[in-house]
């Protein structure tokens, strides 16, 4: 059997009340798409039954699941599906499915007019949110988003959103580098995108808030600015040299 053209990795905590919702989502949309596609849910040690109602799905032979080896974060889940998948077009969801599956097709098309990664954007085009985030959010996010280009000098409206695709080059490129294991590890990705002077399109997607969401703005904005003074000094101390990606497989 050839490799997927597709992959579509899901990073899934705690996720029982909407996974099954998700997936019947993701599955039909890559059937109605007529997409050689795998989807991959990649279970970060769930203490409810994500693992089990993934498992009663895997009958649809696109969908498999990979477990981590406990609790480790939504930057470890998401690195373990991207260096586990076999697709050209690499994009990984959040399972709350905050921006709609739908809306793949935008990264896709911006894979394919030669972008080599393609992110998705809640506020090139803020019309687009169907439901915005509490004002204390989005303030704690224009602040995140003013240090990062001071700090790693990312020039992106949007780092934060959980909705992006790469090249298989790129992702072989960037995700075997990749040391943040929580939720800073999207400027991560972009850095080390521009380090190896990868072309990186922003696209304005469509976006809705999830009451679901675990990130607590003062807690966790201390943590990201941390991790923000480690990518700087991973880089300065040079723990982000590439090795050549691997060339993909068919089976």
């Amino acid at each position: 059997m050839p490799s997927p053209t597709y992959s579509i990795v899901i990073p899934a905590y705690n996720e029982s009340a909407r996974i099954s919702a998700t997936l019947e989502k993701v599955l039909a949309y890559i059937a109605q798409r007529g997409w050689n596609a795998e989807v991959i849910v990649v279970n970060d040690g769930s203490r409810d039954s994500t693992a089990e109602i993934v498992r009663c799905a895997e009958r649809n032979p696109a969908l498999r699941l990979i477990e981590n080896p406990g609790n480790r974060g939504k930057g470890y889940s998401v690195r373990n599906g991207m260096l586990n998948a076999h697709g050209e077009i690499l994009l990984f969801s959040d399972a709350d499915l905050s921006s709609p599956i739908e809306e793949a097709s935008k990264l896709v098309n911006a894979i394919s007019a030669g972008a080599d990664i393609a992110i998705g954007s809640r506020w090139l085009r803020s019309e687009l949110q169907t439901e915005r985030q509490p004002l204390y959010r989005q303030l704690f996010g224009r602040v995140f988003n003013v240090m990062l280009r001071v700090t790693l000098g990312l020039k992106y409206s949007d780092t934060q959103c959980g909705f992006k695709a790469f090249t298989r080059r790129a992702a072989q490129t960037i995700f075997p580098l990749q040391r943040i294991e929580r939720w800073g590890f999207d400027p991560e990705l972009l850095f080390l995108a521009n380090k190896f002077g990868f072309k990186v399109a922003e696209v304005p997607v469509k976006w809705a808030h999830s009451e679901g969401t675990r990130i607590s703005p003062l807690r966790d904005g201390i943590r990201m600015f941390a991790e923000m003074l480690k990518i700087r000094w991973y880089a300065f101390s040079g723990k982000y040299v590439a090795t050549p990606p691997t060339p993909a497989t068919t089976s």
